[in-house]
């Protein structure tokens, strides 16, 4: 006997006793933001108004509207026919356990700022309760294989339109997340953004979005650039939230220029932070400062161009000798090459060596950079709005953020590109096909050295003073972590790793001494869940999803239309 119900307005993928279940618990989810959470108005921007709903309850609110729109595809027959596109059993579990996960944290948030557990009101636990309650209809439901919205075809307009639509809401999101001052209200912020996206996520949408992002990856790249350049215009002259965006984009930078060496050669660098670190002593000793050890001081791009070739050249000493290993010999070789450039900028002090980076001191009162006649220190004024010195810094690191972008995708659609991928993938079967894989590893390392050599003068002048020990292997480990969790051989999905694991330190101070425990952790959850990392590349793509025929099919169409 089928476990499905024949009749119409139960012929879809829940069972009969499912569906009430679920019912309910949507519709309490949708009740609840309307009454009060909590007895104390300071905690979480004040919960305690019937019938008025904070900002946080209203997404709520969109949950339970969303699930309800879900489960109206199986019960209502005339939107029937636009159930295959949607794998709601899928997303409606994930709703229910992410509303528990989401209230549950509520709830401690609660007990512990307000004193005690007795301070929720009725509406956290009816919410609670309903999110409950979908989980178990949804677990009632029996499993049933559905489609996703890879076949979903729309006027090209209408994608673009989408695509534009999503990147301004990113970075509307991320300019409300630095407006938040209150460090519970930013966790609950990014506990909603996780909910959300896993639901999205079950629901197929971000498979279709990463296509329709495939297919218009340029008029993509165009709209995220236009709406960075526009983020300064939204902070009023804030220096706080500028500076963690600077900080940002420096670390993307060099994150992009180290996905080169890991992502699409696949070779192990665990001491990148160097690279880095010399265009940064570059630009501190050819800085004109009071302090540097080197009375020439040439015009800015030229510094750039010398601190650049330097780091390059760098890559070419250390990549000389060892790359002919692999793997974890190759990872300890690097790391230990990153440990000896600090101790070698510690030992260049006068003393133990020449008079070059002034040891453990540094190179202090780095000059503001003036390019063009345009002084970077200076407040400057755009459309009444002030520009403060981290905001023209900013709008620099976009423009070598663009730079290394086109190199970086030039790159990985040439001859060089294939060739490092080959090697990534097979590198026996690469040499024998040909491929001259060391020179191609030589050249990765050298030209990802030559990126971060770059983004390292520029740090130069935006830190004013440059030390050894901002060049750690720690910083090696994050950057390293940023390409992996964003996704290796992609430009999207590295940027996303690194203003993860850049902003949420900088958000939650208060973690400070547990952010290697919960990088760790998130590492871990990546590769068990996903392993392909938040924005694969369609080969990897392909390669962990061998198994669906139909995406698989549906990514190589959209391979060939974009070729097209």
């Amino acid at each position: 006997m089928s476990t499905f119900l024949t009749p119409p307005f139960f012929g879809g993928r829940f069972a009969h006793r499912a569906i009430p279940v679920i019912g309910l618990g949507l519709v309490l989810l949708v009740v609840a933001p309307f009454l009060s959470w909590c007895y104390d108005p300071d905690v979480l921007g004040d919960l305690t108004y019937y019938g008025n709903p904070a900002p946080m309850q209203y997404g709520m609110l969109a949950f339970g509207l969303f699930g309800l729109a879900v489960l109206a595809l199986d019960v209502v027959p005339a939107l029937r026919r636009f159930e295959p596109y949607i794998t709601g059993g899928k997303a409606l579990r994930a709703l229910g356990v992410g509303t528990m996960v989401f209230m549950a944290a509520v709830l401690v948030i609660i007990t512990v700022t307000a004193g005690g557990l007795v301070n929720a009101e009725p509406g956290a636990w009816i919410a609670f309760a309903g999110g409950a309650l979908v989980a178990l209809g949804s677990a009632l439901a029996p499993s049933q294989a559905d489609k996703e919205l890879i076949h979903v075809r729309l006027p090209g307009w209408l994608e673009v339109t989408i695509l534009v639509a999503l990147v301004a809401g990113t970075m509307f999101l991320v300019a409300y997340a630095l407006g938040i001052a209150d460090a519970s209200r930013f966790v609950m912020l990014v506990i909603h953004v996780g909910v959300a996206m896993s639901v999205l996520a079950a629901a197929g949408l971000f498979t279709w979005l990463g296509l329709l992002a495939t297919k218009h990856n340029r008029v993509l790249m165009l709209a995220a650039f236009a709406s960075a350049f526009a983020f300064p215009l939204t902070q009023g002259g804030s220096d706080a939230n500028m500076s963690i965006a600077t900080n940002v984009l420096i670390f993307a930078a060099t994150a992009v220029g180290l996905n080169i060496v890991v992502g699409l050669a696949g070779l192990l660098d665990l001491g990148y932070i160097a690279f880095l670190g010399a265009g940064a002593y570059v630009g501190a000793v050819l800085s004109g400062s009071a302090f540097a050890t080197i009375g020439w001081t040439p015009p800015f791009l030229v510094t750039a161009l010398i601190g650049a070739i330097f780091a390059s050249v760098l890559g070419l000493i250390i990549g000389s000798p060892t790359l002919r290993v692999s793997g974890d010999y190759l990872a300890i070789v690097t790391l230990a090459f990153g440990e000896i450039f600090r101790l070698t900028m510690f030992n260049l002090d006068g003393v133990t060596g020449p008079n070059l980076t002034r040891g453990p001191n540094g190179i202090p009162g780095i000059p503001e950079l003036n390019l063009f006649g345009f002084d970077f220190g200076q407040t400057h004024e755009l459309f009444g709005i002030e520009i403060t010195r981290f905001s023209n810094y900013y709008v620099l690191l976009l423009v070598l953020m663009a730079f290394i972008i086109l190199v970086f995708l030039r790159l990985n659609a040439s001859r060089i590109g294939r060739g490092w991928i080959a090697i990534r993938e097979d590198e026996k079967a690469a040499e024998a096909m040909g491929v001259n894989v060391f020179g191609l590893k030589l050249l990765a390392f050298a030209g990802g050295a030559f990126l971060a050599g770059l983004a390292g003068t520029i740090k130069a002048h935006h830190d004013v003073s440059v030390t050894p020990d901002q060049y750690q292997f720690l910083e090696s480990a994050f950057l390293l972590a940023a390409v992996v969790l964003g996704g290796m051989g992609t430009v999207g999905g590295v940027i996303i790793g690194a203003v993860v694991l850049k902003l949420l330190p900088e958000k939650l101070r208060f973690f400070s001494e547990y952010r290697l425990l919960i990088f760790g952790l998130l590492l871990v959850l990546m590769m068990r869940f996903r392993p392909e990392g938040l924005v694969p590349s369609g080969r990897r793509k392909l390669e962990f999803h061998e198994e669906d025929e139909e995406l698989a099919e549906r990514v190589q169409e959209v391979h060939i239309e974009e070729a097209r």
